[in-house]
């Protein structure tokens, strides 16, 4: 069932201003960067309309943003095209600036009525937001889109294990899975845009100094590729998902997380697509276990745990077991260099690496694979924690994203049990290479990024 209606829950006032007499209302975009069902955008233009002004989009694109690959730069930028596209057949404004997004912010909010802002919940967004609601004379407003249950629904605290959330989660799932309609535009813009930045492809690349990539890319950005994605995993991958057997090269993964981590998709509208697919109900079930369960535990995470981004997040038992086992001898300790180069004695690894830094993309074995193994191979547990969130967050097209926090914690136990005491990594849960060899086929995988390898030379 559709609805106009945005639940309150996923709206919160921060600051006490009011709305003024100015040329606008702006909605400050960063996370959910797509026009459909995206609950900022449609309170934003529900503003406007009792305002009676028109609506003004606005995006701070930062080509010096911590971490930010031309990859990733060049898949934002897909989905800024989008929207593009999208608000003008809307008579919606919008505008990209090349800049610091809080400073864009800054300058557009002071010919602004009133204020809304997509949520987000790692350390530096949120503190823009704040910084935002400070110095603005007018009213703004942050809006949740880009997770299904808002966090505070979930918990009003940090949770420790998947068991814990589920049910919290589950008690509150179907009440935010709605279909969100659009509404009405009443006041289109006039001119509002005419004189900024603007938001063509070959525009927004150069603004931030890329040029277009001249090979296929594996993977392109924007809502129009987000649902199509979507929908070729619903139709095709889905009744198989949980049960994909050996297959690790890609085929039998829903590749979404990228397109959630950009807020090129919403997750509500998953969730409904995967339900009313027809797949089997161990599949669907399976599938929201991921996308929601796990997914709003990272966010759980990193909302509550003021130090998600460190070592010392962990639970306490995991930290004592690995300082238990600091001394014990390596059989292989690999520098950060070594490892970012793929140069270690173990191939699949090896070709994990190397599929990363093609394509930005790990199947989620060889991604749990992949980091277990740092954290054997580094000389201390605290410096395979900070090796393996660089290189995450650096190469990972889903990177800087509270579930890479949480998959890089889970490597060294976080939201985990303890396993049977071993060398090096204590209790925490192991994973081997011959276990790898069990699970999967590792010579077709090897012979997959060979393949990736040699046709990008």
């Amino acid at each position: 069932m559709a609805t106009t209606t945005i639940d309150p829950a996923r709206i919160a006032t921060l600051n006490d201003a009011e709305p003024r007499e100015a040329r606008y209302v702006l909605y400050w975009m960063q996370a959910s960067v797509r026009t459909r069902e995206n609950h900022a955008l449609e309170h934003a233009v529900r503003t406007a309309n009792s305002c009676g002004l028109p609506l003004l989009v606005g995006f701070g694109l930062d080509p010096n943003y911590p971490e930010a690959e031309p990859r990733a730069m060049r898949f934002l930028v897909d989905g800024l095209v989008d929207v593009a596209n999208h608000l003008a057949q809307r008579n919606i404004g919008f505008t990209v600036r090349a800049g610091s997004p809080i400073d864009v912010a800054l300058d557009l909010a002071s010919d602004a009525a009133a204020v809304v802002v997509d949520r987000n919940y790692l350390r530096k967004p949120r503190a823009w937001r704040q910084e935002l609601a400070s110095a603005a004379d007018v009213r703004v407003e942050e809006v949740e889109s880009n997770v299904v249950v808002p966090v505070e629904v979930a918990s009003d605290k940090r949770e420790w294990a998947a068991r814990t959330i589920r049910p919290r989660i589950h008690e509150h799932l179907d009440r935010f899975v709605e279909e969100l309609r659009t509404t009405a535009v009443e006041v289109g813009e006039t001119g509002l845009v005419s004189s900024l930045a603007a938001t063509n492809r070959q525009g927004l690349l150069e603004a931030i100094g890329l040029e277009e990539e001249a090979d296929k890319r594996r993977f392109v950005g924007g809502e129009l590729a987000a649902q199509r994605t979507m929908r070729q995993f619903v139709d095709e991958r889905l009744p198989d998902y949980g049960d994909a057997g050996t297959e690790v090269t890609g085929a039998a993964s829903s590749h979404l997380s990228m397109y959630l981590h950009y807020g090129h998709l919403s997750p509500a509208a998953v969730v409904r697509a995967v339900r009313q697919s027809g797949a089997p109900a161990e599949a669907i079930d399976d599938f929201v276990e991921e996308l929601v369960v796990r997914r709003e535990l990272a966010h759980n995470f990193v909302w509550y745990e003021p130090d998600y981004d460190e070592f010392r997040a962990l639970p306490e038992w995991a930290r004592q077991t690995l300082a238990d086992h600091r001394e014990d001898e390596r059989d292989t300790v690999y520098t950060k260099g070594e490892l970012e180069a793929a140069e270690t004695d173990d191939p699949y690894w090896n070709a994990a690496m190397t599929e990363l830094r093609l394509t930005g993309y790990m199947h989620n074995r060889m991604r749990m694979y992949w980091g277990k193994r740092i954290l054997g191979w580094t000389n201390t547990p605290q410096y395979g924690y900070q090796v393996a969130l660089e290189l995450n967050n650096r190469y990972f097209l889903d990177g800087r994203d509270p579930n890479s926090y949480a998959n890089v914690g889970w490597i060294f136990g976080l939201h985990d049990q303890a396993f049977e005491e071993r060398d090096v990594i204590g209790k925490v849960r192991p994973m081997t290479k011959s276990g790898l060899e069990r699970k999967i086929d590792t010579e077709e995988y090897v012979a997959y990024v060979n393949e990736l390898a040699g046709s990008a030379e």
